[in-house]
């Protein structure tokens, strides 16, 4: 079980309050739910995809028959050369997708809900954001809670100098050290980069700190009310390292009542 309540630190790093934790920090960890969740959000983003029934069968060849001293695949009348077949060049694919294929991953409204609130949970151990890989020696508390001011940085000095006081900085410097070329012919396809994941800020609403935020590599921001599983478990992994703002987790216990 989660602790009850939680410091409140401001942008300075020093301790200014204590605020009561929502029975949400409280959600048993169930790293299959969570799992199942961020696969199902993922599903929804793949565009189904299918092949031109004819594709490989533009073509007047036939087999040659028996008794020739080579396979039987469909040739050309006027070349040996092999056509149509799976398998020879220019052929049909053997067993290509089609566009009816069910891609799209449902999921219970109740068992989607149940992972988000885990997957919160989750958030609010050190031992589980530690074991995801974040830097958290310098962190104060968990769950980190940060006053509203963090809401209306503008500035990326600003939000840096706040995020070194916070403890919170040596893990983005982690995810700029992890940027690399991708190996292999990948880094043409519109993803030439790999870097790991860094904190995610939490916030009620924006007054600049999207803006600031999106200067540093691995840094996500997200409205308390549009968190999902998979912005608190990037690639099914549960612990993100997470940022909240007060107001935030006041507007968490009302939404996890259903107000």
């Amino acid at each position: 079980m989660g602790k009850g309540s939680s410091k409140v630190f401001n942008l300075e790093g020093k301790s200014v309050d204590k605020i009561k934790l929502p029975e949400v920090f409280n959600t048993p960890l169930r790293p299959d739910v969570i799992r199942r969740a961020v696969i199902s959000i993922q599903s929804h983003r793949i565009q189904p995809q299918g092949r031109d029934e004819m594709a490989g069968k533009r073509t007047v060849a036939e087999s040659w028959g028996v008794n020739r001293g080579m396979s039987r695949v469909p040739r050309l009348k006027e070349m040996r050369t092999a056509a149509f077949a799976p398998g020879t060049v220019g052929g049909r694919a053997a067993h290509p997708p089609v566009s009816e294929k069910k891609i799209a991953k449902k999921m219970n409204k109740k068992e989607r809900r149940f992972a988000l609130f885990s997957a919160i949970a989750a958030t609010g151990n050190k031992e589980n954001v530690k074991a995801r890989g974040h830097i958290v020696d310098d962190v104060p508390d968990f769950p980190l809670v940060v006053t509203e001011d963090l809401q209306s940085v503008k500035k990326a000095k600003d939000l840096k100098s706040a995020l070194i006081n916070l403890g919170v900085w040596p893990d983005i410097y982690r995810v700029k050290e992890s940027i690399k070329v991708r190996a292999g012919k990948g880094k043409m396809r519109g993803r030439r980069k790999k870097q790991a994941v860094g904190p995610l800020i939490v916030i009620n609403s924006d007054d600049g700190i999207v803006e600031a935020a999106s200067n540093f590599p691995g840094v996500d921001v997200a409205q308390v009310d549009s968190l999902n599983a998979e912005l608190l478990a990037p690639g099914t992994h549960f612990g993100r390292l997470t940022i909240w703002t007060r107001d935030s987790i006041e507007k968490l216990r009302a939404l996890s009542r259903g107000d």
